[in-house]
């Protein structure tokens, strides 16, 4: 768990989106696909949980950087439910993702890119806000968006062009 330098006030959402971008970068560093997340405390500048995307590091299907984060929050705060905590990623999560958020109680989700592939958040699936469902989350999409469906956008063009396919 760590506080960022100001205190006094609630961090913007760009500010929050770049600290996810840095855990992007360092999952592509790393290999990974460059998705980076980090939940937020309740106060806006309190980080209880910072994840990149671990899939290939771990060998672990389910180390994707939402669930790496809330992974860490959890254990931060000695409690499952992360209510009243905003998690930020640069990609919108996937269906498990979605469904860990909501078990987690995330009270906000703020994420950048569209997931036209596997998005869970209204691209290709609705899971979060179903009207089913008993928890709901205020989601903010399209935070620095650009930038970071550039990141991924690249990473893949690059990844094809070493592997010599289209």
């Amino acid at each position: 768990m760590s506080s960022l330098p100001d205190p006094a006030g609630r961090l913007s959402d760009a500010a929050l989106m770049q600290l996810a971008i840095e855990q992007a970068r360092a999952a592509e560093a790393g290999g990974e696909v460059p998705v980076g997340a980090l939940v937020v405390a309740p106060d806006g500048y309190t980080i209880l949980g910072r994840g990149r995307n671990r899939v290939i590091q771990d060998n672990d299907p389910t180390a994707h950087c939402e669930i790496v984060a809330m992974r860490e929050a959890g254990r931060a705060l000695g409690n499952y439910r992360l209510t009243g905590c905003t998690l930020v990623c640069t990609l919108e999560p996937c269906s498990m993702c979605a469904g860990a958020i909501l078990h987690a109680r995330i009270a906000r989700l703020l994420y950048a890119a569209r997931d036209p592939k596997a998005g869970a958040c209204g691209s290709v699936l609705s899971v979060i806000n179903h009207p089913a469902l008993n928890h709901s989350v205020e989601v903010v999409e399209g935070v620095l968006a650009e930038e970071c469906g550039a990141m991924l956008t690249d990473f893949f063009r690059r990844r094809r062009a070493n592997a010599g396919t289209v």
